[in-house]
């Protein structure tokens, strides 16, 4: 009996430390492991392709305020801003960057961390902008998706070609500021030798000059306009479409969002596809994943879109072998 005593003293004292110890756990908030969002735009310019990467984590099992938290910072379309919203990141404790939208994101990303995981999604090829070294195991603290809108640009000048085939010159609209810009006029001056036209080079990395990427065709009897792929230029695709309508100017950019405000046509990558396969990809990194074992994504999906309406209002003729392979047609 004196025995029983002796034991059951020391054994309710601890009983009664890990009781009080897990009511002290239960009162403290849980604290969310920290996804840090670098985005080069608004939330309300990539509120859909937010929505997308919100669908590739909730693949992977985790919901934002549930399981994860986001710390977001937007450069509001001031690419310049992006190095230092990317330090400011990488000091707020986040688990895993993602650098979505672009390459100037990913080059803002890198510079800023060795060590923290970074999940990218952007055009082009990773390897030749020097970010991976190798697609399939690209090492470090690097991985993420990669769509073909950079590579298609040559695509759009054929379909404008298409458009008009008597054509001797297009225009071509560039953002000199983009890391993606020479590697695509390469591949355009090519086309343009095999197609037979001259290339109207019109530069553009800021709003104000927007105008002019319509009015000089115009004056220079220039019939049509071909956006390169660039993310400053997919973002601002209803203004674009603006300008195209109050200018009676056709043109193509990579980005559906381009048609479906009134602009004539579209041929780039899915962005929805691709964001959300960079939340799926952040998902397993915290889920314990390396991303130097995660291979590169490449989303191959390419979409093409025409605005039948606005072809309409153009008073131009779509061919038929360019609505029957499009995946979209606005009517």
């Amino acid at each position: 009996m004196r025995r029983r005593e002796i034991l059951k003293g020391p054994a309710a004292a601890l009983l009664g430390c890990v009781m009080a110890g897990a009511q002290r756990a239960s009162a403290q908030p849980r604290t969310l492991p920290v996804i840090g969002y670098l985005g080069s735009e608004t939330p309300e310019r990539v509120a859909s392709r937010l929505a997308a990467f919100r669908t590739g984590l909730a693949d992977t099992g985790l919901v934002e305020g549930r399981d994860v938290a986001i710390a977001y910072r937007w450069a509001d379309g001031r690419y310049e801003q992006l190095p230092a919203l990317a330090k400011e990141l990488v000091g707020h404790g986040i688990a895993v960057l993602v650098a979505p939208g672009g390459a100037p994101v990913v080059l803002a990303a890198r510079a800023a961390t060795e060590t923290i995981p970074i999940v990218f999604e952007m055009g082009g090829d990773p390897v030749v902008l020097g970010l991976v070294d190798d697609l399939a195991r690209p090492r470090g603290n690097l991985t993420g998706v990669s769509s073909l809108s950079v590579e298609v640009s040559n695509k759009r000048l054929e379909f404008m070609k298409e458009l008009f085939p008597t054509a001797d010159i297009l225009a071509v609209a560039i953002n000199p500021t983009s890391p993606t810009v020479g590697s695509q006029l390469v591949g355009l001056r090519t086309a343009a030798d095999s197609l037979g036209v001259r290339l109207h080079l019109l530069e553009a990395s800021r709003e104000d000059v927007f105008e002019a990427l319509f009015t000089e065709p115009r004056r220079l009897g220039i019939p049509g306009l071909v956006f390169t792929s660039d993310p400053f230029f997919a973002y601002r695709s209803e203004y674009l479409a603006m300008l195209a309508i109050r200018y009676g100017l056709p043109a193509i950019t990579q980005s559906r969002d381009f048609p479906i405000a009134g602009g004539l046509m579209s041929y780039g990558g899915d962005f929805a596809q691709s964001h959300r396969q960079a939340g799926v990809y952040v998902g397993r990194v915290l889920k314990g994943e390396p991303p130097g074992d995660l291979p590169v994504q490449l989303v191959t999906r390419v979409e093409l879109f025409a605005n039948m309406k606005a072809a309409s209002r153009l008073g131009m003729t779509v061919p038929p072998s360019i609505l029957s392979s499009a995946d979209g047609v606005i009517e």
